[in-house]
């Protein structure tokens, strides 16, 4: 019995060690894999990390290209405003221009004048109409005098 025991024993530790390889050589295969995966991680990491700094150059330029656009915007904003400053200045130095040669000329004609009185449209465009036409016959005078006309009708 004792040789048949050690018998069972032996087959025993042959099939566990039989056992043993055949799970030693899954794990090799799963390993390999593992391995090819590795790899393959390795290179998608690389090209993520030269994507990431393809990017991060990227936005550098951007932001370099913003405070660059940011910087001459406030500057020409700058520069409108003082044009709008120096052209409200300008406008207020003709308004007070203009008030003045109005008292001035209101000044002349009251002195030609004594009574004005404050012209109404009719009176204005009949003013006009004279002026015109003296003008005219001003002009056809002196063009008859030298014998051509100037083309202006009288």
């Amino acid at each position: 019995m004792s040789y048949h025991y050690g018998f069972l024993v032996e087959t025993m530790v042959s099939i566990l060690l039989l056992l043993t390889i055949l799970y030693c050589v899954r794990l090799n295969k799963q390993l390999r894999l593992l391995k090819a995966d590795e790899q393959s991680l390795r290179a998608t990491i690389s090209e993520l990390i030269t994507a990431t700094e393809i990017a991060e150059r990227a936005i550098g330029g951007l932001k370099a290209t913003m405070r660059e656009g940011e910087q001459t915007l406030n500057d020409r904003l700058n520069r409108g405003e003082q044009m709008s400053t120096d052209i409200e200045r300008q406008l207020k130095a003709g308004e007070d221009l203009l008030a003045k040669i109005t008292r001035i000329a209101g000044a002349g004609r009251a002195a030609e004048e004594p009574v004005a009185v404050a012209p109404d449209a009719k009176a204005v465009a009949a003013a006009a109409q004279a002026f015109a036409e003296r003008t005219r016959a001003r002009l056809n005078a002196a063009g008859h005098s030298n014998g051509h006309s100037n083309g202006l009708a009288a």
